[in-house]
């Protein structure tokens, strides 16, 4: 698109026939705009943008009326104009129009940051498996007995599950609300007295340092939560693998959260287990 074009208007347009352009288009800006930020900036239906990104079946809502659909593509046409990433497309702010070179280079840089954003998931979601089962089979070599479907708080000892809710109590300015805190694993320790709490680990892997430090306030804030409901005693801890660096373990470190590293899988007795 040379500097002439009206981008908005075009690109609301290429929406209405193509909406599985969407995606493309929030790889575009500088920083790479979330789907929920590009909703709450462009002040846009949610249904709309859920629907332009579906996987499966990329589509307008059918029941939008024509105004407000026009209305809403170009809202999100126009935020994504304010923050297209200059680096990437160089000649916005010029006269001459991209040659191949740079619409080549431009397109490459796109499908890059969209390969990214498609495969991040499924990598992370990937590793939590292989952790569950690393931590699952460490367990089970001494002794512990995998168990579905069962409250926290009627564990037994030398127990041990996967993606458990723990309920916990929120505070605000109405009456305390009853909430579930979902915990990657809940274990009960052989020598636990029966009123004991099990101890909680959150199975934790990044590819960088970069998402590491927007996610420590995460575990923070499931620790106050669960400090609030069961007391002091709760013992949450982190298996890690991948870049955290000292800033990421001393934020959690402060909120009194320990770590083992998948690397050094056996350093789980130190959590009494």
């Amino acid at each position: 698109m040379d500097a002439t074009a009206n981008f908005t208007d075009v690109s609301s347009e290429l929406l209405k026939e193509h909406p599985e352009v969407l995606p493309i288009l929030r790889m575009s800006t500088c920083p790479p705009i979330a789907r929920d930020r590009l909703i709450g900036l462009a002040g846009v239906s949610k249904t709309l943008v859920e629907s332009m990104e579906d996987s499966t079946n990329p589509r307008i809502p059918p029941r939008i009326s024509t105004e407000r659909l026009e209305k809403d593509l170009k809202r999100i046409c126009g935020i994504i104009e304010k923050m297209a990433d200059p680096d990437i497309f160089v000649w916005l702010n010029r006269a001459n129009p991209a040659s191949d070179v740079e619409l080549s280079r431009a397109a490459t840089i796109v499908a890059d940051r969209l390969c990214g954003a498609v495969s991040d998931p499924i990598i992370r979601n990937a590793q939590e498996k292989r952790q569950l089962n690393a931590i699952g089979e460490w367990l089970q070599t001494r002794g512990y007995k995998h168990v579905e479907g069962i409250r926290f708080s009627e564990m037994e000892a030398g127990t041990y599950s996967f993606r458990t809710n723990v309920p916990v109590s929120i505070t605000g300015d109405g009456e305390p609300a009853k909430v579930n805190i979902p915990v990657d694993v809940v274990i009960m320790p052989l020598k636990a007295n029966c009123d004991d709490l099990p101890l909680l680990i959150e199975a934790k892997s990044a590819g960088d340092f970069t998402n590491v430090n927007k996610r420590r306030k995460e575990e923070a804030q499931k620790m106050v939560q669960l400090k609030s409901t069961y007391g002091t005693e709760v013992q949450v801890g982190l298996f890690l693998c991948g870049y955290f660096d000292s800033g990421y373990l001393g934020y959690e470190a402060a909120e009194g959260i320990d770590w083992v590293w998948e690397h050094r899988i056996d350093d789980l007795v130190l959590f009494g287990l």
